[in-house]
């Protein structure tokens, strides 16, 4: 296992829930994530606005000028085109670009970002309605296709870079906007007799007006996005209904199931992870936070069995998920295949929002354990280091034919993993009465507040190239308080000391968490060494693909192995059950990377034939590893991470 299973016997609601500590109040300084922040910064978020005005998204937002041709063309059935979802990527470029802006102060961006607004205030129409697409190409067919055209997604994404602007910047020209937005839309959907009792194909307007709600404290966004959780899935069925309006036959549906959307079974009745990944992820994450508004059993319940289901049947080693190109998502239990995996880089992206969503509601160790695994892996494999290439797709194995790509006709990924790189800040630490918890180790610092005092952390580490921390805890004044620090799923080995004085974990170790409580003054430091070895993984006997296999981790990051690196063809290569493997930093290598190695057997064909009667013979050879998040950017070839073990 990777990370933890969820405890049958954990509560349904925690003591203390938790709330995170904002990106605006954190500081990273971390070797890694630091010189990721700032190549989204020089790098992506220049290279993404660049995109979008050559690619014709910024020109699109004005919807007064007359529409040329497309720039993708309808889908064969004429259902939808990629430029129906433009709004929800320049949106997700200025959420970006908000967080960078709360980093480093920069007025060039800051102006441009303005701008933007002002074409998309421009724009909107006197009721609140905004959507580019759909007012300049279609305006006859606004909200007549919630089943495929997106616009309550857009309108998500929207208002998700709305609050992002505001919290980063202190400017409520967007916000603004975005609420008379938001306003139209409860207008426009609801139970009432006059009301749409419509929900969007893609989630993620649920998502997003809680973090509306949550900013701006007025509860009609809550009870709306409430209102689109309640009403998925219910009968007689919206998509149905609006089919028919349409004058089409629901039975045509071109993805044949509404698993595909998640809307085939109210959500509280499902039980199994289905359908597109993405949309999936982003669902989950507003239950989530619906559960912890609203102290809603019945929602959190039903998030716990999905992730049982996730974590226990659907999940790849590197946090990736949802196996098929079909239908972007899931397909049957233990069905996770390497070579063909889909393993979408936003899935991952939105694993991470429903992990920590999970781990504040539950204050569980489980959750955090899955958030760094899909952080650390699946997610930051879809961004080049040099900020300006891309997976969509990010399987565990490839014939040295997949690579990533500078622009993509549907360019979700870009700006979702470039947003979450931003926004790290606002993962690591969190509070409630009487506590902070650290999720992640970043090294950096947290300003936060406990209890009326003022706080900080500021750790000190080289993780996840090693697992020493030290954190120095720095309250403005004395004061009682717990401090919680996780402890991996994957360590098997902790040591604690406060002020030099050994904590013995198994005492204070609770769901995961090492709960120091004592009266804290400025000057008190905290020891926390995690054992980091490099570690065997091997899948559940039903996963066919990884039978007779092996994947290397340490820390919190899986291993793969490159062409480049190996001397053998990687298909060739079986690694000994009893092999010793070593790992050592190499500064110099793909910004600064651990790598693995050691010995393995290479098959080599001694005959020019394609069958023989005898065992072919084999050799032994010396083998690399590298993280995988980090492969693909050197010379082209093969990679792996599943080997065969004999």
């Amino acid at each position: 296992m990777i990370a933890r299973a969820l405890p049958a016997s954990s509560p349904t609601s925690p003591t203390a829930r938790h709330r995170p500590v904002p990106f605006t109040a954190v500081d990273i300084r971390d070797r890694l994530w630091s010189e990721r922040q700032r190549v989204v910064l020089e790098c992506t978020v220049p290279f993404l606005y660049d995109q979008c005005e050559k690619i014709g998204m910024l020109e699109a937002l004005d919807v007064t000028t007359p529409p040329g041709p497309l720039a993708f063309p309808y889908r064969n059935d004429g259902t939808s085109t990629s430029v129906m979802y433009w709004d929800s990527d320049i949106a997700k470029w200025i959420e970006t670009a908000s967080y960078t802006l709360a980093m480093h102060a920069n007025p060039e961006l800051d102006a441009r970002i303005d701008a933007v607004i002002a074409r998309i205030t421009k724009a909107q129409q006197a009721d609140g309605y905004f959507n580019s697409f759909f007012q300049r190409r279609e305006p006859s067919r606004q909200w007549t296709n919630l089943r495929d055209w997106h616009e309550l997604y857009c309108a998500g994404h929207l208002i998700e870079a709305a609050v992002a602007h505001a919290q980063a910047t202190g400017k409520d020209t967007l916000l603004n906007a975005m609420r008379r937005y938001a306003d139209h839309i409860g207008r426009r959907f609801g139970t009432g007799p006059d009301q749409k009792r419509g929900y969007c194909g893609h989630e993620e307007i649920e998502l997003a007006l809680v973090k509306l709600y949550r900013l701006t404290d007025e509860r009609r966004y809550l009870d709306l996005a409430r209102y689109f959780i309640d009403e998925r899935g219910r009968q007689p069925h919206y998509f149905d209904i609006e089919a028919r309006e349409r004058g089409q036959d629901p039975a045509n549906y071109w993805h044949r199931t509404y698993e595909y959307s998640q809307s085939h079974l109210p959500v509280r009745e499902q039980d199994r992870v289905v359908g597109h990944a993405v949309r999936a992820m982003y669902l989950y994450s507003a239950m989530a936070d619906l559960a912890a508004e609203l102290d809603d059993a019945s929602l959190l319940q039903t998030c716990r069995r999905l992730w049982s289901d996730l974590t226990g049947k659907r999940l790849y080693v590197t946090g990736g998920l949802g196996p098929s190109a079909g239908n972007e998502g899931f397909t049957t239990d233990y069905d996770l295949p390497n070579e063909t995996a889909y393993a979408e880089t936003c899935a991952s992206v939105g694993l991470v929002f429903w992990a920590h969503r999970m781990a504040l509601l539950e204050g569980d160790a489980c959750y955090a354990d899955v958030m760094e695994q899909a952080l650390y892996n699946g997610a930051l494999s879809g961004i080049s280091l040099d900020g300006e290439r891309f997976f969509y797709e990010n399987p565990l194995a490839s014939r040295g034919d997949h690579h990533r790509w500078v622009w993509h006709r549907c360019p979700c990924c870009p700006p979702n993993i470039a947003r979450l790189i931003a926004s790290l800040g606002s993962y690591v630490y969190s509070v409630a009465p009487g506590e902070a918890a650290v999720h992640l180790y970043v090294e950096g610092r947290g300003r936060m507040e406990v209890d009326g005092t003022s706080l900080t952390l500021t750790q000190t580490t080289r993780y996840p190239w090693d697992g020493a921390i030290a954190i120095s805890v720095d309250p403005q004044e004395a004061a009682d308080f717990a401090l919680r620090l996780r402890i991996p799923g994957w360590c098997r080995c902790a040591e604690l000391t406060v002020n030099g004085q050994t904590i013995d974990l198994s005492r204070v170790t609770e769901r995961g968490y090492a709960r120091v409580e004592r009266r804290w003054q400025s000057g008190d430091h905290v020891r926390l060494t995690l054992g980091m070895p490099v570690d065997r993984v091997y899948a559940h006997p039903d996963v066919r693909a990884n039978q007779g296999r092996v994947a290397l981790r340490r820390g919190p990051l899986v291993f793969c192995l490159e062409a480049t690196d190996n001397p053998a063809p990687l298909h060739r290569l079986a690694l000994p059950r009893v092999a010793e493997i070593a790992c050592q930093f190499a500064p110099d290598l793909l910004g600064g990377v651990t790598t693995l190695t050691g010995r393995a057997i290479a098959m080599q064909a001694t005959e020019d034939r394609l069958y023989s009667a005898q065992p072919w013979g084999s050799e032994g050879v010396p083998f690399k590893a590298v993280p995988y998040h980090v492969w693909g950017h050197r010379a082209p070839g093969e990679m792996l991470v599943w080997l065969p073990e004999i």
